[in-house]
């Protein structure tokens, strides 16, 4: 009796078993099975419309590449789908433009627009992937020659009249002149307004347009991702833009653009859609070619806070960290903390914090005006060419900046303009010109404990040109320092030294005419 009870007890078992061995075999709907070729003979993307379709009846499940290659136009993710791209699957999207109607709603360059369907797009869908160790090509290479680099030698088109048509009333931005492009590039992974998202493991290359560009989504994440697109016009690799709770880590960039930007709408129409970027880790990460290693801005007009970007290495990209903005943007950056990253052979600056990316006039504070504050740098270490340079607006300042555990070694030091509140701590700056610290218009700053390996005859150290408040102690100039600090500019004054060594300076402090004589009381 009691072995009866138990051989039951065991087919019972057996048979949940094989039911739920079932239940996982039926979630995967492999593409070939839905008459995608992965010989990439014919257009799959019907196939794999009806594999999502499948998959969604039955409340979600993962639409399977298994090795081969395969020719697509777009395609759209739903609810609780998954794309999985497995090793040695490549996924080759067309480059015939027709194939990416009708428009859709997108988003360029931080406004709202109906625009060529990107190639991977999603609205308003949750838990959906892209993952797998394969391979995505955008074939960008025909969509290239229609950048807004040679646009004007291009004759008008039918798409040209259908983005027209779907765009007339588009709250352009503040500079005017974007919309007479014709029409615009898709990118190539763009959910829109999703939740739930990620995109892991996968190899992308020759975007048509920015890369991964996930709008006004909740909880994505980008992790172990390989993008390849450099030499190529505004392809940068991760852009998500307007989001909350982002993680990006692991990822290996080369891009024609920015690797990894932060941004939150442009102009008007970012204000009006007022939602911020928030929320975001950046971690172990890699960046080759590119204009900046991680950027914020330019389109920065619903906010940017609350950033965390952190072991990551940039050698060979444009700039390192850089946020920029201008007037017309408005928006507020801040909350911003990067940690423990190394920076090689940057072409341009280590660090950047400009607030006149683009070329204005002074105007009166208003909704337009940008803000950045609370921005805090630490152990980095860098090459290149300069090592930072921070320029607020005459009306606005940066505010509260600062800088711990800093070395690098560059061919000129840092310049500080329109600020407030600025500190450098426990850093040593090494240039093959000028001086270290040039400082302009700013009130409130702090130097402690720096150093140089490199000082220059003919130029000081740190060189303040009206300048207020300014606190320097714990400096011990290295031997050979002809000038220590340079004061110059009538609205210079309350410097305070304090517990500096300057035994090895031929001058300590030189000061110019205009300078009050108690300037340092």
């Amino acid at each position: 009796m009691l072995l009866n009870f138990n051989m039951t007890k065991v087919k019972y078992i057996l048979f949940f078993c094989l039911l739920s061995l079932s239940s996982q075999a039926q979630s995967y709907f492999n593409v070939l099975k839905y008459g995608a070729k992965n010989d990439s003979s014919q257009l799959a993307t019907k196939a794999i419309k009806k594999a999502i379709d499948a998959a969604v009846k039955t409340g979600g499940g993962t639409i399977y590449f298994p090795a081969g290659k395969y020719l697509t136009g777009p395609i759209e993710l739903k609810s609780n789908i998954t794309i999985l791209i497995d090793a040695g699957a490549e996924l080759h999207f067309s480059d015939n433009f027709d194939d990416y109607l009708p428009m859709v709603q997108s988003r360029w360059e931080g406004t709202d627009v109906m625009n060529f369907s990107p190639l991977f797009y999603a609205y308003k869908a949750e838990n959906i992937a892209i993952k797998g160790r394969g391979l995505i090509d955008g074939h960008g290479k025909k969509w290239w020659a229609y950048s807004e680099v040679h646009v004007k030698n291009i004759p008008t088109s039918r798409w040209q009249e259908e983005f027209k048509r779907l765009n007339k009333d588009v709250l352009a931005p503040d500079l005017p002149g974007w919309i007479e492009r014709g029409f615009l590039r898709p990118p190539f992974i763009q959910p829109m307004y999703c939740k739930n998202v990620l995109i892991e493991g996968i190899t992308i290359q020759n975007s048509p347009f920015w890369t991964v560009n996930p709008e006004f989504c909740e909880n994505v994440t980008v992790t172990g991702v390989t993008i390849n697109n450099p030499h190529s016009p505004n392809t940068d690799g991760i852009n998500p833009e307007s989001c909350r709770y982002v993680h990006i880590s692991n990822c290996h960039i080369s891009v024609g653009d920015d690797c990894i930007t932060i941004k939150s709408g442009k102009d008007r129409a970012g204000r009006k859609m007022n939602v911020p970027a928030e929320n975001y880790t950046i971690t172990n990460c890699t960046m080759l070619s590119g204009h900046g290693g991680v950027v914020i801005g330019s389109e920065m007009s619903g906010g940017v806070k609350k950033i965390a970007i952190s072991n990551c290495i940039f050698d060979g990209t444009d700039r390192g960290i850089r946020i920029k903005t201008a007037r017309g943007r408005g928006g507020v950056v801040e909350d911003i903390r990067v940690d423990n990253i190394i920076m090689k052979n940057i072409k341009e600056q280590a660090i950047v914090l400009d607030m006149q990316y683009a070329k204005t006039t002074v105007e009166p504070i208003s909704e337009r005006t940008p803000q950045f504050r609370n921005i805090h740098f630490s152990n980095i270490t860098a090459n290149g060419n300069q090592a930072g340079y921070i320029n607020g607006l005459e009306e606005m300042p940066v505010e509260n900046i600062s800088f711990d555990d800093i070395n690098m070694d560059t061919k000129t030091g840092f310049v500080i303009k329109n600020a407030k509140q600025i500190e450098f701590r426990n850093s040593k700056i090494s240039t093959e010109k000028g001086a270290v610290f040039k400082v302009e218009n700013t009130d409130g700053i702090e130097f402690s404990g720096i150093k140089t390996n490199t000082p220059h005859t003919g130029s000081a150290i740190i060189d303040c040109q009206n300048v207020q408040n300014a606190t320097i102690f714990a400096c011990f100039p290295a031997k050979g320092t002809n000038t220590f600090l340079k004061v110059s500019g009538e609205k210079t004054a309350n410097f305070m030294l304090e517990g500096n060594n300057f035994k090895n300076v031929t001058t300590p402090i030189q000061r110019s005419n205009e300078v009050p004589d108690n300037f340092d009381k």
